[in-house]
């Protein structure tokens, strides 16, 4: 087949959900990507920040074979070992002692508000305008963005909006059913606003003193991103619960909602569940990517190269006015431009 050739069975059969780039990728390694026509390409989309350790990366691609090789799919009725090794390992890394395994970010934060809201007895979650949370019919109301929601009204209850970083709104906010808060560190949907140290310090303490949960979304920029872990880990904060995916699977669909021992005697069993969550194919993929990670000091890595490209970027902000800010945390940047030369 050709690339019109494809285009053409994906007008006929695809549902009309994507504006598609006309490309037809073929095959990848590293930051690399090869459409059908033979032309190479520099991958800086990394499948919408999933691809954090590169294309086929050998150990990954191993660990998917010889898993395949034994078992696929078992369910969550049964144990198996590259779940239970991928659990042990999160709450090796991280501050939390439990896990739920799904199979995205908006399942995983699906979790994460099923869980503050069975936990604390109550309904209302506070999040911030222009956040991002997933697309199901509840997260898509979690997210602070009316686009997303609007077209499928009516959406769930149960949500408030502030502004990023205003932690006079996030006072006025809470009342007596508020549950939890739910924030990212960094917004990568809404523009790569990162977070203030003093504003997440000040949210932090305003759960302690409120008796609300703290929900970090780290979907986006987990699992090595932003120039640590977590990016949490940066500001000296110890959440609740955080939901993760993306990266996690190096390019295979895994999510994972983490909580702590205390929050995580919320759910029951039967309180819910996932078919597809935690089994061995995408917890054997997530096992080899957090390997890779630490033998490659990609953290390191992380920190070093964000630094390199956002003072090239600065050098640029200089000699041209369109760019008005370069702002992100790690390797998650982001350049704002004059609207007019968009």
């Amino acid at each position: 087949m050709n690339t019109n050739e494809v285009m053409d069975i994906y007008d006929k059969y695809f549902l009309n959900t994507y504006g598609r780039q006309p490309i037809v990728i073929d095959h990848a390694h590293g930051i690399k990507v090869y459409d059908i026509e033979g032309n190479e390409y520099l991958d800086f989309f990394a499948g919408i920040a999933v691809n954090n350790v590169g294309q086929t990366n050998h150990k990954i691609v191993s660990a998917i074979q010889n898993q395949a090789e034994k078992l696929i799919h078992c369910s969550n009725i049964y144990y198996n070992v590259p779940a239970g090794e991928l659990a042990e390992k999160l709450a090796n890394i991280s501050d939390f002692n439990k896990v739920f395994f799904s199979n995205s970010g908006a399942e995983a934060n699906e979790a994460a508000i099923k869980l503050a809201r069975k936990y604390t007895g109550k309904g209302e979650i506070i999040t911030a305008l222009n956040s991002f949370h997933g697309r199901t019919m509840l997260t898509i109301t979690a997210t602070g963005q009316d686009k997303f929601s609007k077209p499928f009204k009516p959406v769930p209850p149960g949500f408030i909006y502030v502004p990023f970083n205003d932690i006079k709104a996030m006072e006025d906010a809470i009342g007596d059913d508020t549950c939890a808060i739910m924030l990212e560190i960094v917004q990568g949907e809404g523009g790569v606003n990162v977070i203030n140290k003093e504003y997440i310090k000040a949210v932090e303490k305003l759960c302690r003193d409120n008796n609300i949960l703290l929900i970090i979304d780290e979907v986006q920029t987990g699992i090595g991103r932003c120039g640590s872990l977590f990016a949490y880990q940066q500001y000296g904060i110890k959440p609740d619960i955080m939901s993760l995916a993306k990266g996690l699977g190096g390019g295979f669909p895994i999510g994972a909602t983490l909580a702590t021992d205390k929050v995580s005697e919320g759910f029951e069993p039967g309180d819910h569940g996932s078919t597809f969550g935690g089994n061995p194919l995408a917890c054997a993929a997530a096992n080899a990517v957090i390997e890779v990670i630490e033998e490659e000091d990609l953290i390191e890595n992380s920190k070093k190269m964000g630094q390199y490209a956002k003072d090239k970027l600065n050098s640029l902000k200089e000699q041209y006015e369109f760019i008005v800010d370069v702002r992100g945390l790690g390797l998650l940047i982001g350049i704002e431009q004059w609207w007019r030369y968009c």
